[in-house]
């Protein structure tokens, strides 16, 4: 395979079509990436192929196919770039970004049960509709798919032997470090109070770390050089922080019409997110109040409506909000400073700073 020195004149030597814009990044990462991610699920035995295709919005809860929302698809589009970074088309990135959407996907089906959630993507998460049982299954099937694509690129995605067992032990790690990061969410609500610190610690690991094999791992199936391969997986690291940032946001104050998740779905479950652990630390009047409540184990999980809202307000009275927003600006800028340590075409450097900036400015 050409384009594998990951060096600024591989960079001069693969010209880059022109500027696309984030809609049509992500468009093309669904595009390319959607076919062999559907030959990927076709493989599971019945009923977990049926199972993965409602998770992932392709037919409805009776079989009919349909054109659901399958997600931003910023970990696909990421793949596809991190290839083009080194020289690379962007087809090369195709099983990498494959093979984090199948490890994403199997980190909600998963998060939902735990968390309870029966929402997601306006419809029914499925485990509400096929049972607990089988989104354990095909949650564990989904992963190890990822896995499994990559192995496959060595055979038929034009990869070396090599690269595809270094694209393994990256997804592997991260996968790894994502369930590190839930175990510490869920370990944290039961927890009165949690630093700023050790949130950004599992928020690093939960999103982080896909986020940034995400970032990488097209330019590692291209055979890049383990410093390119180290500044992709920065950026896409801080991106990940400022991308969880947002979400925490939205995870209180986001519109659900809009998220597609439960109203007030984090407080009701008293999740330890940036705005609650920024708000608990910060020890004024309001801060207080929100501990106190935080801390009493009565009406947990069964608070009204005009309590949430109440408790979102001492939130932003805390500077919960406020810090947050800001928290998600500094790993943005953070993001950025890593691609300046890799040499790559204006054009690719320009498509990776429009998703960081999408990812920081959205409703959703």
């Amino acid at each position: 395979m050409e384009h594998r020195t990951g060096t600024a004149a591989s960079v001069q030597e693969a010209p880059v079509p022109d500027a696309l814009s984030v809609p049509e990044l992500l468009a093309r990462g669904r595009k390319l990436c959607t076919p062999p991610l559907r030959s990927a699920v076709a493989r599971l035995a019945a009923p977990m192929d049926t199972v993965a295709a409602y998770h992932f919005g392709w037919i409805d809860r009776d079989g009919t196919p349909m054109a659901g929302d399958g997600g931003k698809a910023v970990r696909p589009a990421l793949a596809l770039l991190s290839a083009e970074a080194v020289g690379a088309p962007a087809v090369a990135g195709v099983p990498g970004g494959v093979s984090v959407e199948l490890v994403h996907n199997f980190s909600l089906l998963h998060d939902d049960l735990m968390d309870g959630d029966e929402t997601r993507r306006h419809r029914a998460t499925a485990w509400t509709v096929f049972g607990p049982a089988q989104a354990i299954l095909v949650g564990d099937a989904l992963a190890t798919l990822g896995t499994e694509v990559l192995l496959d690129a060595a055979v038929t995605g034009g990869a070396s032997a090599t690269d595809a067992a270094r694209a393994v032990r990256l997804i592997t790690t991260a996968t790894r470090k994502l369930i590190d990061g839930q175990a510490q969410d869920l370990s944290f609500e039961h927890r009165d109070l949690v630093t700023v610190e050790e949130c950004l610690e599992m928020e690093g690991n939960k999103t982080g770390a896909l986020l940034a094999a995400a970032s990488a791992i097209g330019a590692v199936l291209a055979g890049a050089d383990d410093r390119t391969a180290d500044a992709l997986e920065r950026y896409g690291h801080h991106l990940g922080l400022a991308f969880q940032a947002v979400d925490d946001l939205l995870g209180i104050w986001g519109a659900t019409e809009v998220t597609g998740k439960p109203h007030w779905g984090d407080l009701r479950q008293r999740k330890k997110s940036l705005p609650v652990a920024a708000a608990l630390a910060e020890g004024g009047e309001a801060s207080r109040r929100l501990a106190a409540e935080l801390a009493d184990p009565a009406g947990r999980g069964e608070e009204s409506e005009q309590q949430l809202a109440a408790r979102a307000a001492l939130i932003e009275q805390a500077g919960g909000r406020s810090w947050t927003q800001e928290e998600a600006r500094r790993q943005h800028k953070t993001a950025l400073a890593a691609l300046d340590e890799v040499p790559m075409a204006d054009e690719v450097r320009q498509r990776f700073v429009a998703l960081a900036e999408f990812v920081v400015v959205r409703e959703r």
